[in-house]
């Protein structure tokens, strides 16, 4: 595939070497271009539909946060913020949302900016409200009663300044109860990490989807891995990855 960092040989990526890849406690990490060039081989050789990758990587958002904060440490129906933005991470976090009620958690979604073009996202949010989950645009103001907050605003997309709504709320996140952040912590660079300066994130959790990424060099909290939709090549490629994630389970935390 020209100009992509993946070549395709019979419907499979595959990873090129690097002169100095940056490693993590799974293998690889990726970059920018070959976390967008996953996405894109995953729905064009296996035929996975943008809705799947999101249910599989709500999924396993939902199961990291089980995982985390275990429902028998914190009572009947543990409250947990999810704070979505208005692309793909903040559909990976919607879909979160309605697992965890399913789990037996008491969800809350903010979403400042509602993706209403998209009927998928039309869809993920009218599911929630059939289960009678709010969903809001602001944050609340007192947010000591969660257990934890779902970072689910910006992906491994995301390039420049944080811009309002969403700096106010990353700096109100930065001082609350922890923060599980999804695939990237919002505001930092894929690749470089947290920015030099401007309201940055420092959450306590992480979960990557399909591979870290190089940005998670730079994370030092409790990290787990997700989304079971890795192609075989990948996997290969980084080849701790299929023995890290066991059958049936959807996450696994990966060691510091």
């Amino acid at each position: 595939m020209q100009g992509s960092a993946f070549s395709v040989i019979s419907g499979h990526i595959y990873l090129p070497t690097r002169r100095e890849p940056m490693e993590g406690a799974c293998g690889r990490l990726l970059n920018q271009k070959e976390a967008i060039a996953v996405d894109e081989e995953l729905m064009a050789s296996p035929g996975f539909s943008v809705d799947q990758l999101m249910e599989l990587a709500g999924l396993s958002v939902a199961c990291a946060v089980a995982t985390a904060f275990p429902r028998e440490q914190y009572g009947t129906n543990p409250a947990v913020l999810l704070v979505c933005g208005p692309g793909n991470n903040g559909g990976d976090g919607l879909v979160a949302a309605r697992h965890l009620y399913h789990f037996g958690y008491a969800p809350h979604v903010i979403y400042p900016k509602a993706n209403q073009k998209s009927q998928l996202f039309v869809n993920l949010t009218t599911q929630l409200a059939q289960l009678s989950v709010p969903v809001e645009a602001a944050l609340p103001e007192n947010l000591e009663r969660y257990c934890v907050v779902v970072d689910a605003i910006f992906g491994f997309s995301f390039s420049g300044a944080v811009r309002a709504p969403f700096d106010e709320i990353i700096r109100r996140l930065s001082s609350g109860p922890p923060v599980l952040s999804v695939d990237i912590p919002s505001g930092w660079d894929v690749e470089q990490g947290p920015p030099a300066e401007g309201v940055t994130l420092q959450p306590g959790f992480l979960i990557s989807l399909t591979a870290p990424k190089m940005c998670a060099a730079h994370f030092k909290g409790r990290h787990f891995l997700g989304g079971r939709f890795a192609l075989n090549d990948l996997e290969r490629a980084n080849a701790e990855l299929g023995a890290l994630l066991p059958q049936l389970r959807q996450v696994v935390e990966l060691p510091n």
